[in-house]
């Protein structure tokens, strides 16, 4: 059996997630599972330790986030150079969009029983995206990540006391209806330079630049329905040219996916993205601000193993053929 590892942010959920982890521990002593676990105490630290564990032998191991995206997308940026290791998830936090868009359980004690059986066999290979900042600084992300007013809402959850205070109440989510509302009338859109597979795109009055390698984000809302993480391609979405009130009325749509039917969301798949504008645009990788564009996003396909209830899409593929064929 690989090595197992935890990597927790205590003060994920505003705390809550320590609880957590307490019932985890349990569970795995009763069930006499060797593990090693590790509590985060800075931010960065979470990529810190999972970079040290992978390095430290040449051993197949599982690391597992406990947390939210913001853990997870720290530890996988730690251990996404390293083949040997498989990338697990326990929610903590109070999006878990990754729970989501891979299938794990959003309660944390029947996550620990999926991934305890899934580590039994060999876990699936899941695309990644990366991030290539203009200093050449690079960043990957396994949910997604966006550019303009979403990535600044994404900053403003992060760095303020108001999500700590709504999560008490277990109402975190809210946390970004909260802000979209607060920076919905005092945002002001800009020109996007897009270019996708090396096709060139313009558009005015650009609200945010979305690029998904799963469905989910922003704690739930489901902002690029189509996307896979197995289909070695990037979701795109770009939302432009509507009023204030219209872009209230996309983003509760996105809730369902059905903002993708407005004419002013635009979509497209690719796997080598630049995105550049005039103005200095906030960016974020997995809710996480990374910094500001101009970038480059393109797909690593295949990157890592991870712990999910998603078949191979090969897999799936295969079967559907053969319960089409004519026999």
């Amino acid at each position: 059996m690989k090595e197992l590892y935890f990597v927790i942010n205590p003060k994920a959920g505003n705390g809550h997630c320590y609880k957590i982890w307490r019932k985890i521990e349990l569970k795995l002593k009763s069930e006499e599972i060797s593990y090693l676990a590790f509590f985060t105490e800075y931010s960065g630290h979470a990529r810190k330790l999972a970079a040290q564990i992978a390095a430290k032998n040449n051993h197949s191991k599982m690391v597992v986030a406990v947390g939210g995206d913001g853990t997870l997308h720290e530890v996988l940026n730690g251990i996404i150079n390293h083949p040997t290791i498989t990338l697990g998830f326990i929610p903590g936090g109070s999006g878990n969009d990754f729970s989501r868009g891979f299938q794990i359980p959003a309660d944390p004690a029947a996550a620990l029983k999926v991934m305890l059986r899934l580590m039994k066999s060999d876990a699936p290979l899941m695309d990644a995206g990366k991030i290539t900042m203009q200093d050449k600084s690079e960043q990957y992300f396994i949910n997604n990540m966006g550019a303009g007013f979403d990535a600044l809402i994404a900053y403003q959850v992060n760095h303020s006391r108001v999500k700590a205070l709504l999560n008490k109440f277990s109402l975190g989510r809210l946390v970004y209806v909260y802000f979209l509302l607060k920076e919905l009338f005092c945002y002001k859109t800009s020109t996007i330079d897009l270019s996708i597979d090396g096709k060139e795109h313009k558009f005015k009055q650009t609200w945010f630049v979305t690029v998904s390698n799963q469905p989910y984000y922003g704690g739930g809302m489901k902002i690029a329905p189509a996307a896979e993480p197995q289909d070695g391609l990037l979701d795109i979405t770009v939302v432009h040219e509507l009023s204030r009130l219209k872009l209230l009325i996309v983003f509760i749509s996105v809730f369902w996916g059905k903002h993708i039917y407005f004419k002013e969301v635009k979509s497209f798949q690719g796997r080598a993205i630049t995105i550049r504008s005039d103005v200095e645009l906030y960016v974020h990788g997995d809710g996480e601000h990374v910094g500001h564009i101009p970038l480059k996003a393109e797909i690593i396909p295949k990157a890592l193993q991870v712990l999910t209830r998603m078949r191979y899409k090969d897999e799936v593929d295969l079967k559907e053929r053969d319960s089409n064929g004519i026999h």
